[in-house]
């Protein structure tokens, strides 16, 4: 054990890179699977979720796109329309949509072959073989072209803490998210998506010109011990606002991204998920059918997505 937090000894170096060698997913669903985690989900987990959706009410979490440039957007996405005159004194307008999503402002959905470390990517392939220029050959975002639906859960730490947001001096921990599951009286089960909101936008409120990828500076979000929850309770899905905390003390390349490549779980980065906590609160649970649908492109480490809760 090295260092602690909240009272609880942290775990070492050497254990946290078991979670990700020892204790991964490879090949759990065989040698070629390239769905990971979100195998998890099956037809009964699906009917499960949708019998969810009692009331009806819609919530999205995604950001809005963000076109608009700044210290927090240094790449903004692009976005102009043109008019048409058609004959008979009709007409139409198309748009034009550029932009990378992968980062800090785009809510956006990680394909298995997104991120990887030494010892390679999901189930261990090198990525010189499975990246191309025309995109990749092996866990690309069509693994996962029918959607993920599945059963929503969202741990607020803010409303757990009593505090408006996440802070550099006191990251989410794995222990964290669970006491916030028991106290919410919601468990979290195999196939589930957890959505951990951290408050960012609070935090970005008080901190306008904060970016969060600047990998200079400290930054709020998740401690490297939320992978052994996540690993622990079968999450198929990650969705949250903060993302991994910086520094992380484990030589790591990310403090919890490592569970796309080592456990097959999908991450929805950058949610927009304080309109989501106001409704649980409001509805009084934490449980909710979520439906996550990528765009089919053969070859892509991801896609944009608007994910939604429905209640």
């Amino acid at each position: 054990m090295a260092g602690d937090q909240d009272g609880r000894a942290l775990p070492s170096k050497d254990e946290v890179h078991g979670w990700l060698t020892e204790d991964n997913n490879w090949g759990r669903w065989g040698a070629d699977d390239e769905a990971g985690a979100v195998n998890l989900i099956d037809a009964a987990k699906r009917v499960e979720a949708l019998s969810l959706a009692r009331t009806g009410r819609v919530v999205s979490v995604s950001r809005p796109y963000p076109v608009e440039p700044g210290p927090t957007n240094p790449t903004p996405a692009q976005y102009f329309i043109r008019r048409n005159r058609r004959p008979y004194d009709t007409g139409s307008v198309v748009d034009y949509y550029g932009f990378v999503y992968h980062g800090h402002n785009h809510t956006h959905l990680d394909a298995l072959s997104h991120v990887w470390d030494q010892r390679g990517g999901w189930q261990g392939r090198d990525p010189d073989e499975f990246i191309t220029g025309e995109g990749v050959t092996f866990g690309d975002v069509t693994a996962w072209e029918t959607g993920i639906i599945t059963r929503g859960v969202l741990l607020d730490v803010p409303r757990h803490r009593g505090e408006p947001y996440v802070t550099v001096d006191r990251p989410v921990h794995g222990w964290e998210l669970e006491e916030i599951a028991e106290a919410q009286g919601v468990e979290v089960r195999p196939g589930d998506a957890v959505l951990v909101h951290s408050g960012r936008e609070a935090f970005q409120a008080e901190h306008p010109d904060f970016f969060f990828g600047n990998r200079e500076e400290p930054t709020p979000g998740l401690h490297a011990t939320c992978m052994r929850y996540i690993r622990d309770t079968d999450v198929a899905v990650l969705v949250w606002d903060m993302m991994d905390a910086r520094p992380n003390e484990y030589e790591l390349g990310w403090a919890v991204h490592p569970v796309i490549y080592a456990f097959g779980v999908a991450l929805v980065d950058n949610a927009l998920l304080q309109p989501l906590a106001d409704a649980c609160a409001e509805e009084g649970r934490y449980e909710f059918l979520l439906v996550v649908a990528p765009l089919r492109v053969p070859g892509g480490t991801g896609s944009p997505v608007n994910p939604l809760a429905i209640f």
